[in-house]
Order: structure tokens, then sequence, then C-alpha cells
């Protein structure tokens, strides 16, 4: 694939035969020798940036099968948006000129129970930087809430990894006047998708831009 044909469509299509070589047990790893250690040492061209959760289990160029440059990773836990995230995320798209930017979230998150956890009545006090994370995502944990009557009141997790994608993506574009002019240029699409670890899938939930 040349630079010249790096679209949002054909950078996400390659990354998801990427991530079905993976789901599948024949990931190719491209681009991981020394050769490519040496070409690319002058400089950097990723195809995407993305942006994920640390958890350990969410090594984005194994899930999608990709090599040495291939991509532009910011990873935090609970993947919520900074300062730091949208300064590096600008810099992928303005610098590196990556026209697709995937927000990666995933089931079993710990950063989403710890959530679900803080808003209960008896819930631990957590250390301070944790809690700024944590506070990110409750938005979500309120939205998915409900009452049942034999229960009281509950979240499904899942419901709340994907309303707190969506967040995160909306909070990225109007966060960013830089991104979201990137979007309406066509320059650049995002996507949202959630990981399902026992699967190795990356679900896609949205979809901005032209993919």
């Amino acid at each position: 694939m040349t630079e010249e044909s790096l679209t949002p469509t054909r950078v996400w299509n390659e990354m998801v035969r990427g991530n079905e070589r993976f789901i599948n047990g024949t990931p190719r790893h491209p681009r991981q020798d020394v050769e490519r250690r040496h070409q690319i040492a002058s400089g950097q061209a990723p195809r995407a940036a993305l942006f994920g959760c640390s958890d350990s289990r969410l090594a984005a160029e194994i899930i999608f099968d990709k090599g040495l440059g291939d991509l532009f990773v910011v990873r935090n836990a609970g993947q919520v948006i900074s300062e730091s995230v949208l300064g590096s995320l600008e810099y992928a798209v303005a610098v590196l000129g990556v026209p697709l930017i995937v927000v990666l979230g995933h089931d079993e998150c710990g950063a989403v129970a710890a959530a679900i956890e803080s808003v209960e009545p008896d819930a631990p006090q957590l250390p301070v930087h944790i809690r700024s994370i944590i506070e990110k995502i409750v938005p979500a944990v309120r939205a998915a809430g409900h009452v049942d009557d034999a229960e009281g009141s509950s979240v499904d997790p899942f419901e709340v990894g994907r309303l707190h994608l969506r967040d995160t993506v909306k909070e990225l574009l109007e966060s960013s006047e830089m991104i979201s002019d990137a979007v309406a240029d066509g320059r650049l699409a995002i996507v949202g998708a959630n990981y399902r670890l026992a699967e190795g899938r990356a679900v896609p939930d949205l979809v901005i831009g032209d993919v």
C-alpha cells in the first residue's frame, strides 16, 4: 500500500484483515525483522493511530497483526481523554498524516469495573490519580444504570464500556478542532471499536467519517 492510497477505508480494511488473521491463529507478523528496523530508523509513517486502554491484554500490534512503524499507539487506563492524549493524536494527524484513528475499548475492563464500584454508597476512597481516571467513566455508569425491583440498582459492565467508548470519541471531536476539521474535510476517519478478549475480535461500534 503506497502512501497515496492510504485512505481511511483501505487502512481500516487492512486492520480488519490483520485482526482476522489473529483470531484464526494465522498471523503473518509482518514488518518485524531487522530490515524493517533499519528501514524506519530515520523516520516513521504509520498507517493509523490507535488510542486504547493500557490493559496488558490489549496489545495493538498483535491484535491487528501489524509490524514496526505501522501504528502510532497511545494508551492509558480506561482510554480516557487527557491533554497528553489529545496532543499525541493531533501530532499523529497533523504531522504524521494518519488517515485513521481507532479508539479501542474492551470487555472485562478494570477501569470500568472500578467506575461501577465507585458509585456505590460504601465505595472505598481511591487514590487521587486513579480517581481522576475513574471519574471520566462515571457518566457512562450513570447512563447505563437501571433499577431492578428484586436486585435494586444494577449496571451492565459491557454497556458501560460501550457508552464510555462513545463518550470518548465524542470528547475527542469536541476537544480537538484540528481533528474534527480533518474529519469534516474527509482527510480523517475515526472508528470506535470494542475488543472481545476471549474471541480476539475488535468489533466496530461507531464510525465517524468515510470508512
